[in-house]
């Protein structure tokens, strides 16, 4: 089929906090709002951002483990968030979901065997010497031996459990894995290793991943398009290689500037970044990120500006930076001046 395996659109969640007079609530997080995006066939879409800015609450709607509050969720032009019950089940098969713990994800009552099998049995009966195959192909797939698969959870170690949790994942053969930042708990030579096995995987079996990560390294290295969130919104979405080689939003700036850079004679913006993340609950009005914001204007406070598209591909929520703003030189100006030797 052609056009993006996922699409979506407008993409909300709200939690109601307590509740008053008539089961009024006495606020509402604004945990998601007007979240839009889409994924192709075999490419990594990652979303970075600050803690707490909803990049999990994403990937929760996206597997329905949570209900939308409004917005859209296409899988090849089906829109599972207004499946229910058996309508959604045969899409389960479509996606499957990696965890951040690799070991609270996984059940330590089951062995590796059992618990790389438990999702296919879910739709189809398998014999002994079935499950044993294909446990057995899916550990070899990543990179674990197939004796392995007798062993309880506690007897491997963090990073054979992340590998165990991804082979679970490819059990039904999904057309996309929602990866919630999957190597956060593990060392950084183990890293690498699930990071190049996902890569290979993608290679091979043609499967799309939405990555969530708030590690700019590792989304640099596995990102074929970048999603940058700040409090419930995406500010900025761009191929990989143009985020990092000029990032447009103040708030990709910011983020860039702060990640450690290994070389000390690269060129880095330094970006000034004051105050705290606003709370979800009451968020500023316009731009959420104009209280830090170094270069916003009076229609930042007022106005929430747009996801829009700009000259070079990308897409960008910024009155100062957008498009028809009609002060991109004095913009070019300010972001020159702050380039400095790291």
């Amino acid at each position: 089929m052609s056009g993006p395996l996922l699409t979506v659109e407008n993409l909300a969640k709200h939690y109601p906090l307590g509740a008053g007079f008539l089961k009024k609530p006495f606020a509402v997080v604004r945990a998601v709002e007007d979240v839009s995006f889409s994924v192709d066939a075999g490419e990594t879409l990652c979303i970075v951002g600050e803690s707490g800015c909803g990049k999990s609450t994403v990937a929760r709607l996206l597997m329905r483990l949570v209900d939308p509050t409004a917005g859209r969720v296409l899988i090849d032009g089906t829109d599972i968030a207004g499946l229910r019950n058996h309508e959604l089940r045969a899409w389960r098969r479509r996606m499957q979901m990696v965890f951040q713990d690799p070991y609270s994800s996984l059940n330590p009552r089951l062995t590796a065997g059992q618990i790389i099998t438990e999702p296919i049995e879910n739709f189809e009966r398998l014999s002994s010497k079935q499950r044993n195959a294909l446990a057995a192909d899916l550990l070899q797939k990543v990179g674990m031996a197939p004796e392995m698969m007798h062993r309880l959870p506690s007897e491997l170690s963090g990073g054979q459990r992340q590998r165990l949790g991804i082979a679970r994942a490819l059990s039904l053969k999904p057309s996309l894995i929602i990866a919630d930042e999957p190597v956060s708990a593990l060392d950084v030579s183990v890293q690498a290793q699930i990071l190049n096995l996902l890569l290979d995987l993608q290679q091979e079996m043609g499967i799309a991943f939405v990555f969530i990560s708030h590690d700019l390294g590792v989304v640099e290295h596995i990102a074929h398009r970048v999603a940058v969130m700040y409090l419930g919104r995406i500010v900025e979405l761009a191929p990989c290689d143009a985020l990092f080689a000029k990032p447009v939003h103040p708030y990709t700036e910011a983020l860039i500037a702060a990640a450690p850079v290994p070389d000390p004679m690269r060129i880095r913006l330094e970006v000034p970044l004051q105050g705290e993340v606003p709370s979800p609950i009451n968020p500023p009005s316009g731009c959420a990120f104009h209280p830090r914001c170094p270069i916003a204007v009076d229609r930042c406070r007022i106005e929430v500006p747009p996801l829009v598209p700009m000259p070079d591909g990308r897409f960008v929520a910024c009155h100062v930076r957008a498009p028809g703003t009609g002060i991109q030189s004095q913009v070019d100006t300010i972001a020159n001046s702050s380039i400095t030797v790291a």
